[in-house]
């Protein structure tokens, strides 16, 4: 675990991991919060205790909440990849400035990508944060496999 801990380019991918990880994290209080203000439930047990007229008010669905959700989808589609990629990449030896490179766009890429989602900047922010946070995973998977193949 020490020699772990000098590695800097583990302990930048330990930065930046933490850093989306909470950023997914929060999605979930970000859709509490789109459900409670736009009265949009889809769980029985969640307005139980009202009356049945208030309960076909209320479970329905909402584009906000919606929107919140396929965000929050969209993070576990892209930064688990990242977590598993990312991590074989800070360890294969990369130079620091290369990974600090990646992992800080991926980073903002995917905050951006959240913001633009959430908040419904025009196209095409949502898409260009996306394939920049995808490619960067795609180049850090690329530099793994040529080292692994070209050895």
């Amino acid at each position: 675990m020490s020699q772990l801990m000098e590695n800097q380019a583990f302990k930048a991918f330990t930065t930046y991991a933490a850093i989306v990880t909470l950023k997914m994290i929060l999605m979930g209080p970000v859709t509490v919060y789109f459900r409670f203000t736009r009265k949009s439930f889809i769980n029985e047990e969640d307005v139980a205790w009202m009356s049945e007229e208030q309960k076909k008010k209320l479970l329905k669905t909402h584009p906000d909440v919606e929107r919140a959700r396929r965000c929050h989808y969209n993070d576990l589609e892209n930064i688990i990849p990242f977590f598993f990629i990312g991590l074989l990449y800070a360890l294969s030896g990369p130079e620091l400035s290369s990974a600090l490179l990646h992992f800080r766009i991926f980073t903002a890429a995917r905050i951006f990508h959240s913001f633009a989602y959430i908040l419904v900047l025009p196209q095409p922010s949502r898409a260009l944060s996306y394939f920049l946070g995808m490619l960067v995973t795609f180049s850090m998977a690329y530099s793994l496999l040529s080292k692994v193949f070209f050895l």
